[in-house]
């Protein structure tokens, strides 16, 4: 064992004396004397490092039951053993009733104070190494957990981008740009935050927003191609992409946002008044994430140039969506998206359209 330090507290210079003789044969011992409760707390405010306190009970300026709550109430001095040395009983159990960790009567045996000290000076160091171990693995779960962290951050950053490549599968087969599926994404985050959604549903709208159109690969050229206006017949086969989009991303709730994918994309048609598609849902039958997606996806096709048509005002687009408030969009949505237009005015602004990236059909025509 290293070291031991003890701090003897008797205001009796013949006791101190006793407990000195007691070690005189340990070379591994260090004794502080002091001769009151006061004087022992200022060298404990200089050098807390001590194995066990001895600690007599009527000292003059401040007695030991003083000195005891002082010792206990501090966050370092508290772990220190202290032993009580006293005459009298009735103290003695108010001392231990204090917080003492032992006591020695007087007159003091000196090999039962030697052993009782060196006993609790191994259960100091005991309580040292222990607290030095779990120091180390609390440092060393940090440096996991920060790592698992970044981890986190990198697989869900990867989820995001997986998800708006995956979205981008069905611009390759339409006409939208690639910043469509940034800004739509984005405006859908912002719209969750601002209905009250908690921070975890809110990235999951994020993440999963992207995947809304992926049913439109399932949908023929001539169709989805097609400039003009859709016949009866081609817009009922336009409205399964929604159906398509919602198998394609059927799973378990081991994968959240593939699952959150297969709803949004099968809903985000239906219309609050029941006259969308695929399944005529109403108000509230429509999942929160869809009724969010809807009118962001609306937001940024009215908002955005096309190479097919002009892009509207954000007045006009406003209009529109406003004019479908209660009818085709939720109310609530829609008011929330009015009242805070500056923040998806700096969505837009963020995520500006790039050079137009061509459909799979027009690289093809180049290569031929």
């Amino acid at each position: 064992m290293p070291l031991v330090k003890i701090l003897a507290v008797d205001d009796q210079e013949f006791n101190l004396d006793l407990i000195e003789l007691a070690f005189m044969e340990s070379t591994d011992v260090e004794i502080t004397r002091t001769t009151n409760g006061k004087e022992a707390l200022d060298v404990l405010e200089k050098d807390p490092n001590y194995h066990v306190i001895l600690l007599d009970l009527a000292m003059p300026i401040m007695n030991g039951f003083e000195a005891l709550q002082g010792i206990r109430a501090h966050p370092v001095w508290s772990q220190i053993p202290t032993i009580v040395v006293t005459a009298n009983s009735e103290e003695k159990h108010r001392a231990l009733r204090d917080g003492a960790s032992d006591f020695l009567s007087k007159p003091i045996d000196v090999e039962e104070l030697k052993l009782r000290t060196f006993n609790y000076a191994k259960i100091k160091e005991y309580q040292d190494n222990l607290a030095d171990i779990n120091r180390l693995l609390e440092e060393k779960v940090c440096e996991r957990t920060a790592e698992l962290q970044d981890a986190l951050i990198f697989a869900k950053k990867t989820e995001y981008e997986i998800s708006a490549r995956l979205g981008k599968a069905s611009e390759y087969r339409d006409l939208e740009t690639g910043m469509h599926i940034k800004r739509m994404s984005h405006y859908s985050a912002k719209l969750a935050e601002l209905a009250g959604l908690d921070e975890a549903e809110i990235e999951l709208v994020l993440y999963a927003s992207p995947l809304h159109d992926i049913g439109k690969v399932g949908i023929p050229d001539r169709i989805l191609l097609k400039p003009g206006r859709f016949t009866p017949e081609e817009f009922e086969i336009m409205k399964l992409h929604s159906v398509i989009g919602g198998k394609m991303l059927e799973t378990d709730e081991s994968y959240p946002v593939i699952d959150a994918g297969r709803i949004i994309a099968l809903q985000h048609h239906e219309k609050i008044d029941g006259t969308g598609y695929p399944k005529g849902l109403k108000g509230g039958e429509i999942h929160i994430h869809a009724r969010i997606v809807s009118i962001a996806d609306v937001f940024d096709a009215l908002s955005s140039e096309r190479v097919y048509k002009k892009a509207f005002t954000i007045e006009q687009t406003i209009n529109i969506i406003s004019e479908g408030k209660g009818s085709h969009f939720d109310a609530h949505l829609v008011d929330l998206l009015v009242e805070n237009l500056e923040q998806f005015l700096e969505i837009k602004a963020r995520f500006p359209d790039e050079v137009e990236t061509p459909s799979i059909m027009h690289l093809i025509d180049q290569l031929q």
